[in-house]
């Protein structure tokens, strides 16, 4: 029988293709909501902007801006929902990536974990890219802000994302046995989020009844730890680090252990 031997590649090697893959299949990701990328961004932050101006509207109204921080109130809506929006559309991103039996996969040297790391780092740079627009015109327009631990601050963002890549995750290794079920219960926690991830309240104002029900959700903590970091007149109590660290890296082996028992049994019939 005749085959084409085929050079071996060194680590090096390998690894500057894998990231190129990776940089081409992000790029493909981010134009495929909209074919004009900048009209893309430009929506993506007319919705954070909308969020934003809802949820100021509605705490303003529902007189709950006394239960707020001691400081700028539209920074500290701004800090739930920058890390919601992160969140919730990092998950929906990962789990919608393309599947094990997609069209996409019978090029070499596409796979599942970077059509996975495509979607994820896609989000990011929607997200990363909307909130700094969003802090830079308010910063500039309408009042400067300060943060109190801008490295924190950003290290809670990057949580807050890859907390969504992995739960995701396991989304994305579910999604071939049930298409309908996955994109239903990736809805629901879209839902859920709306009120779980507390957005509109701070921790230490929940008594230990409310508090249980919340602190099952790491978005929860995540949103109460941020505002410690960027606000100097709050330290959370009720919340902490560790929690969603932990949460994060569970859900990140389960994803990645159903990744590859779903490529082993995926078949071409099931149309994913």
């Amino acid at each position: 029988m005749f085959y084409t031997p085929t050079a071996r590649r060194g680590i090096l090697r390998s690894a500057f293709i894998t990231g190129e893959t990776i940089f081409h299949a992000t790029v493909r990701s981010i134009r495929k909501g909209h074919g004009n990328a900048i009209i893309g961004l430009i929506m993506n932050m007319l919705q954070t902007l909308m969020l934003v101006t809802v949820f100021y509207l509605l705490m303003s109204v529902a007189s709950m801006r006394s239960f707020a921080i001691r400081g700028d109130f539209v920074l500290y809506v701004m800090s739930g929902i920058f890390i919601y929006m992160t969140h919730i559309k990092t998950v929906s991103a990962v789990a919608s990536a393309e599947g094990p039996t997609s069209q996409m996969m019978k090029h070499a040297p596409m796979n599942p974990i970077i059509a996975v790391a495509a979607a994820a780092f896609g989000s990011l740079y929607n997200q990363a890219l909307s909130a700094a627009v969003v802090l830079f015109i308010y910063h500039s327009v309408v009042t400067p802000i300060h943060i109190d631990n801008p490295v924190m601050t950003g290290a809670m963002f990057m949580l807050a994302w890859a907390s969504g890549a992995a739960i995701g995750l396991i989304g994305y290794a579910a999604t071939p046995w049930n298409p309908s079920l996955v994109k239903l219960l990736v809805s629901l926690y879209t839902r859920i989020n709306m009120v779980a991830s507390g957005k509109m309240f701070l921790a230490n104002t929940l008594s230990a009844a409310m508090l249980g029900m919340f602190d099952w959700n790491p978005l929860f903590h995540i949103i109460d730890q941020i505002r410690g970091f960027v606000f100097l007149n709050y330290s959370p109590h009720n919340t902490e680090l560790a929690y969603p660290v932990e949460v994060t890296l569970v859900c990140l082996v389960i994803g990645m252990m159903g990744i590859f028992y779903t490529r082993r049994y995926a078949s071409m019939s099931w149309g994913v």
